[in-house]
């Protein structure tokens, strides 16, 4: 009997071109949003995506239940108004229409229980009537943070702000940090300068998302993308950035090689430093001070899918949830959590699924408590982490675990192995990591890094406007040529 002939393996760059104006690496937002811009510039520009899917950790995946499919989002929904502006000037209007306000947030904590739009004039009203402090107090914080900037010679930690303006009050700072804290891994530790930044941004006219879910915002944005002939490719791992006399020059990728004019890495930072280019393309001390920045923390996610049918009471949008009797960042980080955040999604969320619900919890992680554990222990920790969030969703809403048609659990390892983020990192860097990716394109000309390093330019709306940040200097760079 002859043998059976080989399956063919699947070329993922067939009819790639041997050269491009810019290739860019990953396409989380600020990649898709600096290969967008590009293209739009006139730009030959290939995007490249080592996962099957798209959007980075803006992306979703989908699951066969008992009665039902199921899709979830994979990021805690909810970032700043300013993300519409963002939408409509670096990808179109037809995006920024499906952009919607989330009205219902909510927190249960032991130091107070309350409902809010998230609004700075909510927020106003209640740290006047349910914290009881002085309207002016509360202006003169929120006129500070304003008025922060980037460039501001502030050493102050987070930790500081708070002491100036509200000495003592914990539940004060519980209110005002802990959902910067869900959404970006910031600590009072981390400088004041970049917390007032992001909390502005939110306080401006509250949370927004995606109407639609991230399949549809990303199958809109591929759109776009070809649309300025964007050439997309996935399942297309970037082995090395190639440099000659410190200058790009193009990439291997699924070990072969393209060129490229610029690159532009949407990798995690500390990836698109220390291992996508040798060393000896980088300076001594810019190296030292890169291997000196602290990547973020990761996070675990528990996704709850309803079966077919089954309903739940609306209850609230974003809903911040803890038994811990004080704030304390660490606590956010327990590998067995005292607080979690659940995100509730509704029909009317994705219309293109009606009558279906679904709930994500997130939490706050630590790689190394979960990169230690053998197979069976790391499977015992997952179990007993759905265990434990069903039970506190059940306490909200009696009965849900018998409506429940599919649950499964994400952790800081499942992050690394479809992310290759160093540490999981489901946020980056820490802040000191942005001055070494504004520096890149000093140290290899022509190979910039756009992604998300400390909590200004984390989020979606700072992942987006880092990548047109750096899709402006891409084109610079490339002047009138085309």
């Amino acid at each position: 009997m002859p043998p059976r002939p080989r399956p063919r393996r699947t070329d993922w760059l067939a009819g790639c071109l041997p050269a491009y104006d810019v290739i860019v690496i990953g396409s989380g937002l600020a990649g898709m949003t600096a290969a967008n811009l590009l293209g739009r510039a006139g730009r030959s520009v290939l995007l490249l995506e080592q996962h099957y899917n798209y959007g980075g950790l803006a992306t979703w995946f989908k699951r066969k239940g008992l009665t039902q499919s199921h899709t979830f989002d994979i990021s805690l929904h909810g970032f700043p108004v300013g993300m519409k502006k963002t939408c409509r000037k670096y990808w179109s209007a037809d995006i920024a229409a499906r952009i919607v306000q989330l009205e219902g947030i909510r927190f249960d904590n032991p130091q107070f229980t309350l409902d809010t739009t998230f609004t700075r004039e909510d927020f106003t009203r209640l740290l006047d009537e349910k914290f009881g402090l002085a309207r002016a107090q509360v202006d003169a914080f929120y006129d500070h943070v304003r008025a922060m900037d980037f460039y501001d010679a502030d050493e102050r930690t987070a930790g500081d702000l708070f002491e100036q303006f509200f000495p003592g009050r914990n539940d004060v700072v519980r209110l005002l940090m802990e959902p910067i804290t869900y959404a970006n891994g910031s600590t009072l530790d981390d400088p004041a300068k970049s917390y007032g930044i992001v909390f502005s941004n939110f306080m401006s006219q509250g949370v927004f998302t995606f109407k639609g879910g991230t399949d549809d915002l990303v199958r809109r944005m591929k759109e776009e993308l070809a649309a300025n002939k964007v050439e997309v490719r996935n399942h297309a791992l970037v082995e090395r950035v190639l440099v000659r006399d410190r200058k790009a020059y193009g990439v291997v990728v699924n070990g072969r090689e393209i060129g490229a004019k610029a690159v532009v890495s949407n990798a995690h930072l500390l990836n698109s430093v220390l291992k996508l280019v040798e060393p000896s393309h980088l300076d001594a001390a810019y190296l030292e001070k890169a291997r000196a920045v602290r990547y973020n923390n990761s996070s675990c996610q528990v996704y709850i899918g309803l079966a077919k049918g089954a309903t739940i009471p609306y209850s609230g949008d974003l809903f911040f949830t803890s038994v811990a009797p004080t704030y304390r960042a660490e606590d956010l980080l327990a590998m067995r959590p005292v607080s979690r955040t659940f995100s509730f999604y509704y029909p009317d969320l994705r219309p293109s699924q009606s009558e279906k619900y679904c709930v994500v919890s997130s939490t706050n992680a630590s790689y190394d408590d979960w990169a230690s554990l053998s197979e069976p222990d790391y499977a015992a920790a997952k179990d007993e982490l759905v265990r434990d969030t069903l039970d506190a969703l059940e306490g909200y809403l009696p009965g849900v675990k018998g409506k429940i048609d599919h649950v499964e659990a994400a952790t800081p390892r499942t992050f690394e192995y479809y992310t290759h983020h160093i540490g999981g990192s489901s946020f980056g860097t820490k802040f000191e990591g942005l001055e070494v990716s504004f520096e890149l394109p000093r140290q290899i000309e022509g190979y910039f890094h756009a992604g998300s390093c400390g909590i200004i330019m984390s989020g979606w709306l700072g992942a987006a406007n880092y990548g047109a940040i750096v899709a402006n200097k891409v084109d610079s760079l490339l002047g009138t040529e085309r």
